[in-house]
């Protein structure tokens, strides 16, 4: 069998068992197997203007409250230019494929491979806690691809802003004021898509009505780069393992936002002793991790002194092809070609 049947079996094997769990009664805490890679690193930015740590936090994939705290910082502090500002956005891929557009719900992260290189690792935002704006999780097709869509508005949408007293309107064309942004690429999910933005701050966040939201940049790479009938995933795993190429274990915690259960530290044992590499783990660093949900990969290997809790240092070598590249540029405005994970 070849590489790229192989992953889709397992894929599909892996769909097919966190489906029948999430249909179960009980909350579903399916642990994904145990990964190998890692996207995002550790970097410097150097802050130029009109910054905060939630737009940085949404432009990188970091927790604005957990970016401040390893800063020395609140959350609402104010940043000054030349302030420089250390982000980790380390996340553990999920699941690795030949061609894949693959987008995990907790972790707020679409990752695409093509053939069987991860060519983008990008923030997102996703539907709403509420069960009536979830999104869905499931396998799906590309569909459509449209530049300079038309938001044609849901009647459920149309409802709710209504009830909140503001105006309603059915259609709204291109341009600046396009909630879709400049690009659109329709699911074979009813309604939802994935697409931009026209405020790029509430990327990284659970705001949408079910879509799938990207900054307009990455939205931009994604759009050039997929293709009609493209294959894509969209599962829910707030917890996931990784044992990388050198030997370090790594763990990422992310909310349970719809509470689907995440299997707890027993999960996570089982998946560890399952792979032989439950002696390799700090449990007690392990413990820490899954109940901070700092939703960033954590090196959790016994011995480590990134697992005992030694502060990191401004570069740290990561599974990533591509380094970062820091320069006060950078946050002109020219980040998303330079800084996200790819």
């Amino acid at each position: 069998m070849s590489i790229g049947k192989l992953s889709s079996a397992i894929v599909f094997a892996f769909l097919l068992l966190t489906a029948t769990a999430s249909r179960a009664e009980e909350p579903a805490a399916t642990l994904p197997p145990i990964s190998h890679r890692i996207a995002g690193g550790e970097f410097d930015f150097i802050v130029w203007d009109s910054n905060s740590f939630t737009k940085i936090g949404s432009r990188f994939g970091e927790s604005p409250k957990v970016l401040a705290s390893e800063n020395g910082k609140q959350v609402s502090d104010r940043l000054n230019a030349g302030d420089t500002v250390h982000i980790d956005n380390r996340h553990i891929v999920p699941i690795e494929a030949a061609d894949l557009i693959e987008v995990n719900l907790p972790q707020r992260m679409l990752f695409h491979f093509e053939g069987g290189r991860l060519s983008g690792a990008y923030p997102v935002a996703i539907g709403q806690p509420g069960k009536q704006w979830r999104t869905p999780t499931g396998a799906f097709k590309v569909i459509q691809l449209q530049e300079d869509p038309t938001w044609r508005v849901p009647a459920s949408i149309q409802r709710e802003e209504e009830e909140a007293g503001r105006d309603v309107e059915d259609e709204v064309d291109p341009g600046p004021d396009n909630p879709l942004g400049k690009y659109w690429i329709g699911l074979s999910f009813p309604v939802i898509g994935i697409h931009g933005t026209n405020h790029p701050v509430s990327v990284y966040s659970y705001r949408t009505h079910g879509c799938v939201r990207l900054h307009p940049d990455d939205i931009k790479a994604l759009f050039n780069d997929v293709d009609l009938n493209d294959s894509g995933v969209i599962v829910y795993l707030p917890v996931m393992l990784a044992r990388l190429d050198d030997g370090r274990i790594f763990l990422e915690s992310d909310r349970d936002i719809y509470r689907k259960g995440t299997g707890g530290i027993d999960a996570v044992k089982a998946l560890a002793r399952a792979d032989g590499v439950d002696s390799l783990i700090d449990w007690s660093r392990a413990g820490e991790v899954l109940e901070d949900q700092e939703g960033i990969a954590r090196d959790v290997t016994l011995g480590s002194e990134r697992a005992r809790g030694t502060p990191a240092n401004s570069i740290a070598a990561t599974t990533s092809d591509r380094k970062a590249r820091v320069a006060t540029d950078a946050s002109r405005g020219i980040i998303a070609e330079e800084l996200p994970p790819n």
